[in-house]
């Protein structure tokens, strides 16, 4: 099964991915806290951890620091995420009604904990001056291999303007990830490419790609689709970069001759 969703979440922890899962093997736990306000969350589990604030204000504790974060939607804000590595206690309390994704993965490793802030996410614009303006979209890393050796995770998010495409030309990777969907306005509806497969995504729909597959993803005209993608390291094997399917290179020239030619 590649999609999980839509789906609509219940306050407390709702739980999309499991570590043991043999059927998704995404190697994560990944699910979707969502609290009222006054509620409170705490854990300290033997696992990396990174907390990415969908939208809401909410206070966040780790170690000895405490922080008060809000963000008032995904399309438009860049987020706040708190990357811990094992056994650090983090407790998350909700002054208003908030989403926060939660990742989880085995790692041995011992690293600082770190609050990463809306600059240090901030709103990349990719594909401008390619392909007619067909990919244009907005890409947030939080952190990868160049900022983050230590972790066994990939962790950012994507924007699809409406009606265009992302992670095009199409492009796969060994290491497993998942992309997870929200939708302005929430009615809307998008595609993902499984290598042969297409699955139609809405609103709070999860993918799993954990077999290689290509993955390029477009969304409905007239609705625009903000993904969450976290990518799970291999042992020997970080995720550096994509190998893009050679066939489909020429589109992203500047000089790319497309039809109707001018």
């Amino acid at each position: 099964m590649h999609i999980k969703g839509p789906a609509q979440f219940p306050y407390g922890y709702n739980e999309i991915a499991a570590i043991g899962d043999k059927e998704q093997n995404s190697l994560m736990d990944f699910g979707i806290l969502h609290l009222a306000a006054g509620e409170s969350f705490c854990e300290a589990q033997k696992l990396e951890r990174a907390y990415l604030l969908i939208h809401g204000d909410i206070t966040i504790e780790w170690e000895n620091f405490s922080k008060k974060i809000s963000r008032e939607n995904c399309f438009d804000f860049s987020p706040w995420v708190l990357h811990v590595p094992n056994n650090i206690e983090v407790t998350i309390k909700a002054a208003a009604d908030s989403e926060i994704a939660i990742h989880r993965t085995k790692n041995k490793r011992n690293f600082s904990s770190k609050l990463y802030t809306p600059k240090e996410c901030a709103s990349e614009n990719r594909g401008a001056g390619t392909m007619r303006e067909a990919s244009t979209r907005i890409v947030r890393t939080v952190f990868d291999q160049s900022n983050a050796p230590y972790s066994n995770l990939v962790l950012g998010e994507v924007i699809d303007m409406p009606g265009k495409w992302s992670s095009y030309p199409p492009h796969n990777h060994p290491q497993p990830e998942i992309y997870y969907y929200r939708f302005l306005p929430e009615n809307g509806y998008g595609f993902a490419e499984l290598d042969e497969n297409v699955i139609k995504t809405r609103q709070n729909s999860t993918v799993f790609i954990t077999k290689g597959e290509t993955h390029p993803q477009t969304t409905a005209p007239g609705y625009a689709m903000w993904y969450l993608w976290v990518i799970r390291n291999l042992d020997g094997n970080p995720y550096i970069k994509p190998y893009f399917i050679p066939e489909h290179l020429w589109v992203t020239k500047p000089d790319a001759e497309i039809w109707p030619y001018k």
